[in-house]
């Protein structure tokens, strides 16, 4: 029982494949080559409001780090293992506050993982896919948003925490015939913020909306958004 016991130590020990350096090195770059791309498109197509230019530049080292994880652990056993025993106190506590922002992470994830099972082919292929799918549903969406009334996110940031609340912001949209939902609010310590999708028929209800909150706060922060970006 004991040479048993000894045979399976030694094999967890001395049971590891070399990497071959060249294919790593190749599989690397395509990993750091997809996930730009990929970055570039969370970019172009993301509907995030947060800030998706510091968030993309993340994107390359999450890939580029799964699969160097993936290319040590699978040439050995007992490091296969030791991951395992690793993840289980490491815990991930990103602060996600966008379902997009986590799907994208989990494409960052998978791009990683392919490559460093040295499945290139079928990762390639899946992201083409995946990107064209992206493209092809932001133009279908742009032509359906040029029918209709021009649908915008207006952020409301301001430091009078005590003077700043929902309802006279809602009785504005009210008085004005502003369709507005609520879509994100952050309160801290010096700072209130809303996050509003309100739908306008021209620029004019903008110019009247920021007059009337300068009205409750003069030094109050407005940004207004669609799909492109910043427009006020």
């Amino acid at each position: 029982m004991l040479g048993k016991t000894d045979t399976f130590e030694q094999f967890l020990i001395t049971e590891s494949a070399q990497i071959p350096l060249i294919d790593f090195s190749i599989n690397l770059m395509i990993a750091a080559l997809m996930s730009y791309i990929l970055g570039l498109i969370y970019v172009k197509y993301g509907n995030s409001l947060s800030n998706r230019n510091t968030f993309s530049k993340n994107l390359i080292l999450i890939s580029v780090t799964t699969m160097v994880i993936i290319s040590i652990v699978k040439s050995s056993l007992a490091l296969s293992l030791g991951l395992v025993g690793a993840l289980s106190i490491v815990r991930f506590r990103a602060a996600i506050k966008e379902p997009e922002e986590l799907a994208y992470l989990f494409m960052a994830i998978t791009i990683g993982l392919g490559l460093g099972a040295d499945q290139a082919y079928t990762i390639i292929t899946s992201f083409i896919l995946i990107a064209l799918f992206i493209i092809v549903r932001n133009y279908s969406s742009r032509s359906e948003r040029q029918v209709a009334p021009a649908n915008l996110y207006l952020t409301i940031r301001s430091n009078l925490i005590d003077r700043i609340s929902i309802d006279p912001i809602v009785e504005i949209f009210r008085k004005h015939g502003i369709s507005a939902k609520l879509k994100r609010f952050d309160e801290s310590k010096d700072v209130v913020e809303y996050v509003f999708n309100i739908s306008i028929d021209n620029v004019k209800d903008l110019v009247v909306l920021k007059s009337e909150f300068r009205k409750i706060d003069n030094d109050m922060e407005l940004s207004v958004l669609d799909q492109e970006g910043v427009i006020l």
